[in-house]
């Protein structure tokens, strides 16, 4: 039974010729039909565009005629109202044959007539409406009030005067105030424009379009009201977007919109704007035809572009067809010559003149291909013979390689299994795939029952296995962990429950089965127990010499002032070394205490928001005796805004960095110098920088600058005393505040120590606000 795919390959080509002709023929129906495509869409547009934009001039030359035809009554009246031999002086029948003259010379003029400033018809032309009162009529107030012009209306007065047509009778009103020799406004000239003017108008510009087209032009007022159009519109009020566009602006446009009837019509539209000193009353001018009829052109463009378009491409596929056939025939020759060489045939493959170079290339290549096999079959017959022993020679190999393995394999488990580090092997989901002997001793679990199972679970504190499952995760994610490559201090928990210290190294091995962890472990325990055996007994010996230190120091402080009388100068002299000496040793024992609460954990810190700069300045008033000691002058320097920055510190650990930083200064600034504090706010942080003038801190020893008992050689940091655990103490508390610090040093230039902690409010690494932390180590 037939698939439909099968039976669909039925009726497919399966000579190349075939193929390429169906493909030029596809490929010529496309491309015509999208060129025919794209060149339609293109004139359409601009077919319509032009459509468009003529109903646009149309009723921009429509609204032009209306507004200079305008101009022209505005005008005239203008100059009639300025005659002389209209006056009341003049005879009343000479009156009426100048109006009757200016009425015959334009006819539009249905009425001609000067009224008085009573409101009463003085004179009219053919002597209409004489005698009647008009003061109520719109054009004569609104002439005394500057307004000379009146929109369309309907005829009151004159409607049973002039003859009937089949249209109601309406004028546009023209009036100027009629004044006399000496200025003064005595009557109002009034002229009763016929309506039938802007059909005429309209007439003479839509001629053509309206036989042709069935083009139709409106005229509506400001208010949207029609003023002139087609039968049964006049008097309608309309709320039309090309109403909306010609009010909102000065050119003309055109638009496809739905009028009220249901049908869609391309409207041009223009507003008039006045001419000259004419104002105008707002008329816009529509000019609409349906749009079937607007776009017939359009629609016969389309027609004639898809016509064409099916045309050229019947034209290009017969000529696909047999260019197809001209290309693919040394194709044919080709092929049957393969069917000879396939057959045993001899067959000569050389070139000949008028085949593609292609052709010929491939010629040649399969001349050279049929060589190859006939020599590749006499090798492969000679590969035969000695496959044998080549596939013994191969095993050997093998076997040796795999008896090397197990050899490697046997003495790197002997090196584990008699390492003195415990060792232990855990895969990338954390499970233990090895364990030596050493890991049975100290962690008490035997090989069979530690493999297998996941290591957090088995040696991890539950403290720090959430700690340890994390840091799994993240390496399966990144393929990074921090550990990898570094001795790391940690705790394992043992069978019993016991934690051990150890020192762990970790690296990645890997394996046919996958990577793995190889951890070796070492025990610690009795190490961390001398050095917390050492930590007490400096810590005992330092508290044990500040007692009699300070007594000493105390003592030898007061004989220095004189308390117990005048010394003689050699006895001075030594008392003063003595007293600076104890001084020194003071400090030290200061320092080391320092030191052993830093390694303990123990150093507390009482943490509240305060300002900066009296810590700094209490600093610099601490040390003002031993700067005037040394002759050298301390300064204190605030910022822009110092007054105002506050920060969560210690204030006694502060000052004690501030301390420790303005003595060395003062140590090692030459006489006659000064060392300057400044507080200054960078960022969001605080800075508290002091800058000496002194020899600068050597190139060799600034990298061990804030190591404990670091001190320069060939300097006078020997000769001025001092531990170096001064600076090692000031890096932590800063650090431990959530602070930097650092230095800038020029030889011969002086140095600059500077640390920064975060403003009161910005996060600071250690917490914020007031309260007590203590200093925890790793």
């Amino acid at each position: 039974m037939s698939t439909p795919s099968t039976f669909l390959r039925r009726f497919l080509p399966r000579a190349l010729g075939a193929w390429m002709a169906l493909a030029f023929t596809l490929l010529s129906i496309i491309l015509t039909l999208a060129l025919t495509a794209v060149i339609e869409r293109k004139a359409t547009e601009q077919v319509k565009s032009g459509i468009g934009f003529r109903l646009a001039e149309l009723a921009a030359q429509t609204s032009d005629k209306l507004e200079r035809g305008m101009f022209e009554r505005y005008r005239e009246v203008n100059l009639i109202a300025q005659r002389r031999d209209l006056g009341a002086d003049v005879a009343q029948a000479r009156r009426r044959e100048t109006l009757d003259r200016v009425q015959a010379s334009y006819g539009y003029y249905s009425w001609l007539g000067l009224a008085g400033m009573d409101g009463r018809v003085q004179v009219s032309a053919r002597g209409l409406l004489e005698g009647a009162d008009v003061s109520a009529r719109p054009w004569f107030r609104d002439a005394l009030k500057g307004i000379h012009v009146g929109d369309v209306h309907e005829a009151k007065l004159l409607s049973r005067l002039l003859p009937r047509q089949q249209e109601p009778l309406r004028f546009v009103d023209v009036a100027f105030p009629y004044r006399d020799e000496h200025g003064n406004t005595v009557g109002v000239l009034g002229a009763h424009m016929s309506w039938q003017w802007a059909r005429d108008v309209e007439r003479s510009v839509m001629a053509g379009i309206g036989t042709r087209r069935k083009g139709e032009a409106l005229i509506v007022d400001a208010r949207g009201t029609v003023l002139l159009g087609p039968q049964g519109m006049a008097g309608r009020h309309l709320v039309l977007s090309s109403l909306h566009r010609a009010r909102a602006g000065k050119d003309a446009g055109y638009l496809v919109e739905r009028w009220p009837d249901g049908r869609d019509y391309l409207v041009g539209y223009a507003r008039g704007q006045g001419y000259a000193q004419y104002p105008g009353l707002g008329w816009t001018v529509l000019v609409r035809q349906d749009v079937a009829d607007a776009y017939a052109p359009v629609r016969r463009l389309r027609e004639y572009g898809l016509s064409a378009g099916v045309l050229l491409a019947a034209l290009f596929s017969l000529a696909g067809v047999l260019v197809a056939r001209r290309i693919t025939r040394p194709l044919g020759e080709l092929a049957e010559s393969a069917r000879r060489i396939r057959a045993g045939e001899p067959v000569k493959l050389g070139t000949e003149s008028g085949r593609y170079v292609e052709v010929q290339a491939l010629s040649g290549t399969l001349e050279v291909l049929v060589a190859d096999l006939v020599r590749q079959g006499t090798e492969l017959k000679e590969l035969n013979a000695t496959l044998e022993q080549r596939v013994a020679q191969r095993t050997r190999e093998l076997e040796q390689a795999v008896v090397t393995v197990g050899a490697s394999k046997q003495r790197i488990a002997t090196i584990l299994e008699t390492a003195q580090d415990a060792f232990v092997g855990i895969d990338t989901q954390g499970c233990i795939c090895d364990w030596n002997s050493a890991a049975e001793t100290m962690l008490g679990w035997r090989r069979d029952e530690a493999l297998g199972r996941p290591a957090a679970e088995l040696v991890v504190p539950p403290r720090l296995r959430a700690h340890a499952q994390a840091a799994l995760a993240r390496f399966r994610e990144t393929g990074t962990l921090d550990i990898l490559g570094r001795r790391v201090e940690t705790m394992l928990c043992r069978r019993d429950g016991s934690e051990v210290t150890v020192e762990m190294t970790s690296g990645l091995a890997g394996t046919a089965e996958g990577p793995f962890f190889s951890i070796f472990v070492h025990d610690i325990s009795e190490r961390k127990q001398v050095e917390r055996m050492k930590n007490e007994f400096v810590s005992t010996v330092s508290h044990e010499l500040r007692t009699p230190l300070t007594a000493i120091s105390a003592s030898l402080a007061l004989l220095a002032d004189g308390m117990a009388g005048e010394l003689p100068e050699d006895a001075k002299g030594l008392v003063g070394v003595a007293n600076a000496s104890s001084e020194r040793l003071v400090r030290l024992v200061g320092d080391v205490l320092d030191l052993q609460k830093i390694d303990a954990g123990r150093m507390e810190f009482d943490r509240t928001v305060q300002p900066v700069l009296p810590i700094a300045e209490a600093a610099v008033a601490s040390m003002a005796s031993l700067a005037a000691q040394a002759g050298v002058t301390l300064a204190c320097e605030a910022g822009p805004g110092a007054d105002d920055l506050e920060a969560s510190v210690d204030r006694d650990r502060i000052t004690q960095v501030l301390a420790n930083l303005l003595s060395n200064a003062v140590k090692f600034s030459p006489a006659g110098s000064t060392v300057l504090t400044r507080v200054e706010r960078i960022g969001d942080r605080v800075r508290l920088s002091v800058a000496d003038q002194g020899d600068g801190i050597p190139e060799a020893f600034r990298p061990r600058v804030f190591q404990r008992f670091a001190q320069a050689d060939g300097t006078n940091s020997r000769r001025s005393g001092g531990t170096g655990l001064g600076l090692a103490i000031c890096k932590t508390i800063v650090e431990e505040h959530g602070g930097t610090i650092g230095f800038e040093s020029r030889e011969g230039q002086g140095t600059t120590f500077a640390f920064t902690l975060a403003l009161a409010g910005q996060a600071s690494g250690q917490g914020e606000g007031p309260g007590r932390t203590m200093l925890h180590l790793p």
